[in-house]
């Protein structure tokens, strides 16, 4: 290589130069990429290299040696241990999705394996792990939801049920956060049915967050104000919703540090109620 560089180098003229130190730059380029590739002769002998990589942090790496396992069928001792331990690389590398149905495949295919359960479980903390936050889409947060309570109905006895139970809640509050976030939302624009439809929600959906007095004063608010915008033969209708959720609040949530706050909107509606029913008497 040396003398190959000298070689070329040795041009007289400044191009004859500038073009061999180009090729010259090609070799090494050629030389560093041939030093990125991945060897390996047997079905163990990929699988160690990969554990090498991974318990080094070098999980790109890792998946690869991994997937090299598969170079020799799936039928043999070293199968299982290299499915899911590239599910594992690929979750800790961040490439949740793909990790995810590499998860699946090691159930799929290694059924009565004991790690089964593992797997599951590992699988829904990759969804667990993509929730992002709550302006944004929550489609990972549902399918969290769903794989944690199968993993949890499939192996109630399993080691990570409870912890299990506790990323359920985890992302039942943010999905509660997200619809709360939408009806405030729709509050400050001044969207008072669509306010009052989503706080609704949030408390039918999630009556067991934080939130769900939150969500009752939110629609007592909504409505009220939503009677304002309404013509006047649809004005008590909306008060008698706020009224109504007043006494759903009052029952559930007593002991609310809301409710003060809760019962003076709901005065204002039974008594701007009441003045509706007299004009009505009076015409």
């Amino acid at each position: 290589m040396n003398t190959l560089v000298a070689a070329f180098l040795s041009g007289s003229t400044l191009e004859s130069r500038m073009k061999n130190c180009l090729f010259v730059s090609m070799l090494f380029v050629a030389a560093c990429a041939g030093g990125g590739r991945i060897s390996y002769v047997s079905p163990s002998d990929a699988f160690q290299k990969g554990m090498v990589y991974y318990e080094s942090g070098r999980y790109t790496r890792a998946a690869e040696y991994f997937r090299g396992v598969f170079d020799f069928g799936r039928a043999h001792e070293w199968a299982d241990e290299a499915q899911l331990q590239l599910a594992r690389a690929l979750r800790m590398n961040q490439e949740y999705i793909t990790a995810a149905s590499e998860y699946t495949r090691f159930m799929e295919f290694f059924r009565t394996d004991p790690r089964v359960p593992d797997a599951e479980y590992e699988r829904a903390m990759t969804y667990y792990e993509q929730s992002p936050r709550i302006e944004l889409d929550q489609t990972s947060t549902r399918r969290g939801i769903e794989a944690f309570n199968l993993y949890i109905q499939r192996f109630p006895a399993h080691d990570s049920v409870e912890a299990a139970v506790r990323r359920v809640a985890e992302l039942r509050q943010k999905l509660a956060e997200k619809q709360f976030y939408n009806a405030r939302l729709y509050e400050r624009r001044g969207l008072y049915e669509a306010a009052a439809l989503s706080y609704e929600l949030t408390f039918d959906k999630f009556p067991d967050t934080p939130l769900a007095d939150d969500a009752l004063m939110g629609a007592i608010r909504s409505y009220i104000r939503f009677s304002d915008q309404s013509v006047e033969q649809r004005q008590a209708e909306r008060l008698q919703k706020a009224i109504d959720h007043f006494d759903r609040m009052a029952q559930i949530f007593p002991e609310s540090d809301l409710i003060g706050s809760a019962r003076r909107l709901a005065a204002e509606a039974s008594g701007r109620l009441d003045q509706l029913v007299s004009d009505e008497s009076s015409l």
